[in-house]
C-alpha cells in the first residue's frame, strides 16, 4: 500500500467518524448538570443499598459484597451504555426507533405466553414482568421506555396533526400496546408512566391545550370504570391507603404493613437522620419489604433525615433542569422531544416513588431511578442520561428551522 493510498484511506476514515458523530460539537452545555446528578444519585443509591441489607457498617465507604457490589457492576455497565450510546450523532436514533419498540413490544408479549418455561420467566409477586438470563434478570418494560420515546419523537417530528382531536388518535393507540401488555403482567406503576410522558412530548410538540385537558377529564372519569378490572391485591392497596388516610393505623398488620413500616422508619431520621449504626439497627429491626429497591427512599431519610431526603429530591431537580436546558437549546424536534420525554418518565416516577415510600400513593411496585437496586433500571435510566448528553453536545444545524412553533388560527 503506497502512502496515497493510506492517506486516502485514513481520511475516508475520518469522513465516516465525523458522519457518525458529528461535525460540530458543543463542550460546554447543560447535559453535564444531568451527567453529575446522575452520577451522585447512583453512589448515593449504592450506599443506600449496603445501608438496608447490612447490620454493621462496612469497613470502607461501600461494602464490595453482596447486593452492594452487585449494583456497583450494574453502574459501570450502565456507564458503559450511556458513554457507548452519547458518542454517535442521535440523529441516526430515528433508524433504530421503530425496530427498538417491535422488539419490545414482542419481548412484552413473550412473557404473558404462558406456555413459556418457569425458569426462563418465572413470576415475581404475581407478575410476568422478567426474563431470567442466568447472572441477571431482565424487564422488557424498561426497554419499552426508551423505544417509546424514540418513537414518539420520531413521529411528532415535523408534523402539525397532533394538533386536532384526530391527530391523537395514532400516538394514543402508539401509547395503548405497551401500556395494555404492561398492565397484563400486571405492573400498574411501569404502565402509569407513559402517559405523563405522552403528554408532555404532546405539550412540547405544540397540541392543543384545550384537547389535551379534555381528554383527561374524559380518563379522569373513565377511572372508576376500570376498578373492576384491577387484580385483588391491587384493590386491596387502594382500599388500604383510603382506610390509611382516615385512621392512620388502619391495616396494619396485613395491606398496610410495608407502607406504614417506611413511615415509620422515614420518621424515625427525623430533621438530620440517624447515625450510621443506629440506623442499621433501627432498619433490621423494622424488617421493611423491599427496602433496597422499591422503599431505599425510606432507608435514606432514615439515615440522612428530612434534609437528606430533600437533598436526594434536589439531585433529582438537577438532573431534569439540566435536561431541560438540553431540550431548551436543541433547536431540532427529534432530540427536544427526547429529552422531554425522558424528563416526563423520570419526574413521574421519582414523584410516585417517593408518594409510596410516605404513604400519600398506593405501592405500585415501582423503582427510584438510578438509586434503587436493579439492573434493567440502572442500564435505562443511564441510557436516557447519555443520550441527553448525545442532544446536549451534537449542535443543531445553523440552517434548522425553529420547531414547533404554530399560532392558535394554525391547523
Amino acid at each position: 500500500m503506497t502512502t496515497t493510498e493510506g492517506q486516502l484511506r485514513l481520511e475516508r476514515l475520518r469522513d465516516a467518524l465525523r458522519t457518525l458523530v458529528g461535525r460540530e460539537l458543543d463542550s460546554v452545555h447543560f447535559g453535564w448538570l444531568t451527567l453529575g446528578a446522575a452520577l451522585a444519585l447512583s453512589l448515593i443509591g449504592v450506599y443506600a443499598i449496603d445501608l438496608a441489607s447490612y447490620a454493621e457498617p462496612a469497613r470502607g465507604p461501600i461494602r464490595l459484597s453482596g447486593l452492594p457490589l452487585k449494583q456497583l457492576v450494574f453502574l459501570g455497565v450502565g456507564l458503559a451504555a450511556s458513554l457507548a450510546i452519547a458518542a454517535p450523532h442521535y440523529r441516526h436514533l430515528r433508524r433504530v426507533a421503530w425496530p427498538a419498540l417491535i422488539v419490545s413490544i414482542a419481548l412484552l408479549i413473550f412473557l404473558l405466553i404462558p406456555a413459556v418455561p418457569t425458569w426462563l420467566v418465572r413470576p415475581r409477586n404475581g407478575a410476568r414482568a422478567w426474563i431470567d438470563l442466568g447472572p441477571v434478570d431482565f424487564q422488557p418494560s424498561e426497554l419499552a421506555k426508551i423505544a417509546y420515546v424514540l418513537v414518539m419523537a420520531s413521529y411528532f417530528r415535523w408534523r402539525d396533526d397532533h394538533r386536532t382531536l384526530k391527530g391523537l388518535i395514532v400516538p394514543g393507540v402508539l401509547t395503548a400496546i405497551p401500556v395494555g401488555l404492561i398492565i397484563l403482567q400486571p405492573d400498574l406503576g411501569t404502565a402509569s408512566l407513559f402517559v405523563p410522558a405522552l403528554f408532555a412530548m404532546l405539550v412540547s410538540a405544540g397540541a392543543r391545550l384545550r384537547h389535551l385537558v379534555l381528554i383527561v377529564l374524559l380518563a379522569a372519569m373513565a377511572g372508576p370504570a376500570a376498578y373492576p378490572l384491577l387484580r385483588p391485591h391491587q384493590k386491596e392497596r387502594i382500599v388500604g391507603l383510603i382506610k390509611m388516610v382516615q385512621d392512620p393505623g388502619s391495616g396494619a398488620d396485613d395491606v398496610n404493613y410495608q407502607s406504614i413500616v417506611a413511615q415509620r422508619l422515614a420518621g424515625a431520621g427525623g430533621l438530620t437522620g440517624l447515625d450510621e449504626k443506629t440506623s442499621r439497627a433501627v432498619i433490621r429491626y423494622n424488617p421493611l419489604p423491599h427496602r433496597h429497591n422499591d422503599m431505599v427512599f425510606s432507608v435514606i431519610v432514615n439515615r440522612f433525615g428530612m434534609l437528606g431526603g430533600a437533598a436526594v429530591l434536589g439531585l433529582y431537580a438537577l438532573w431534569m433542569g439540566g435536561a431541560i436546558g438540553v431540550a431548551a437549546r436543541c433547536r431540532e424536534p427529534f432530540g427536544r422531544l427526547i429529552v422531554v420525554g425522558f424528563v416526563a418518565f423520570i419526574g413521574a416516577q421519582v414523584i410516585i416513588n417517593v408518594g409510596m415510600n410516605l404513604g400519600r400513593l398506593p405501592i405500585v411496585g415501582l423503582t427510584l431511578p438510578f438509586v434503587s437496586y436493579g439492573g434493567s433500571s440502572m442500564l435505562t435510566v443511564w441510557l436516557m442520561t447519555g443520550l441527553i448528553f448525545n442532544i446536549g453536545v451534537h449542535r443543531a444545524s445553523r440552517l434548522t428551522p425553529a420547531s414547533f412553533e404554530f399560532h392558535d388560527d394554525e391547523a
